[in-house]
């Protein structure tokens, strides 16, 4: 039986993707450049949307708070796991790693809630675009970028309280690149259950709930550009909502088969590449999904280009 550490953990020791050097060089430099990528696509998409007034719409207030989100999302995990590739220095502190579960969980259910008002913005727009102006005010979408980041921000609370409770084995070594909460729960030597339970049960009370409700925008919103006569009309209203509805698919399949099952069927080894697809996806993709064919941010971009390379031409 192995040994238990209760109350008095010091810290973990985060295991990786490989103990071959050469391996972890090649991951080092293929992270850093996905890093280099998600950080500089969504930093453009936060800069060109401040600087121009034009677009401080609903749907681009949204999409700057996601590029927050993809940003800091991202920089909880890849730096870290960088550092780890880099030096092979893989201690972390038990509060530094239930800092960064926490700060993972939360960051990641304020996606979902944002994408389910991005759904709720697109609802209003095709479906009561009378209306849009009043339904969408500054305020309103003030109020559900709020309530999208506070509930994501909350609800972790119980869990890792929960989690930082365990009692858990002598080896202390994470199967996984970072603290995440399967892994934690795998390493656990005391009953998982409590946790096992209330995770399920706040996953079906806000995660899936979120998903029901931005499927259910989806088919108002479908089902009304079908009603639409003109082919170039509906061409014109998918359009608008292609970028964001693959968004939601490819985060909520990848979440699903990430964690809403119990820890026995878990498999670490397959998982830790899954998990870093999960990471890194959105991310890289997001910016290129909700810009490539959009002509308003395109030539905003261009803008805020010849005004920054002015502005480096005046030093």
């Amino acid at each position: 039986m192995a040994t238990e550490i209760k109350g008095n953990v010091s810290g973990f020791i985060i295991q990786g993707f490989s103990d071959s050097s050469k391996f972890q060089i090649s991951l080092f430099v293929l992270i850093l450049i996905i890093y280099l990528i998600i950080l500089m696509g969504n930093l453009i998409i936060f800069l060109v949307i401040s600087w121009n007034p034009h677009l401080h719409t609903p749907m681009y207030i949204f999409l700057q708070n996601l590029s927050i989100i993809d940003i800091s999302f991202t920089s909880t995990i890849l730096p870290n796991l960088l550092h780890i590739l880099l030096t092979q220095q893989n201690n972390i502190s038990f509060l530094g790693c239930m800092t960064q579960m926490y700060v993972f969980v939360a960051l990641a259910n304020s996606e979902y809630f944002l994408l389910t008002a991005m759904s709720y913005d697109r609802y209003v727009a095709i479906c009561d675009s009378l209306h849009y102006i009043t339904r969408m005010s500054r305020k309103h979408c003030a109020w559900l970028i709020i309530a999208a980041f506070t509930v994501g921000f909350v609800d972790p609370f119980s869990i890792v309280i929960l989690i930082s409770k365990l009692s858990y084995c002598a080896s202390h070594l994470i199967n996984h690149f970072f603290c995440d909460v399967t892994p934690l729960l795998k390493l656990s030597c005391s009953s998982t259950f409590s946790v096992e339970l209330l995770i399920y049960i706040e996953g079906t009370l806000l995660t899936f709930n979120s998903f029901l409700l931005t499927l259910t925008s989806y088919i108002f919103i479908i089902s009304a550009i079908l009603k639409i006569q003109s082919s170039e009309g509906q061409q014109k209203a998918f359009s608008t909502c292609a970028s964001h509805l693959t968004c939601v698919i490819t985060l909520y399949v990848t979440i699903i088969c990430l964690y809403m099952r119990p820890t026995k069927s878990y498999s670490l080894e397959r998982n830790k590449y899954f998990s870093l697809l999960y990471i890194v996806l959105g991310p890289v993709l997001n910016p290129l999904i909700y810009t490539l064919k959009n002509t308003e941010f395109k030539s905003s971009f261009i803008r805020t280009r010849q005004r920054i390379t002015f502005i480096l031409y005046q030093y």
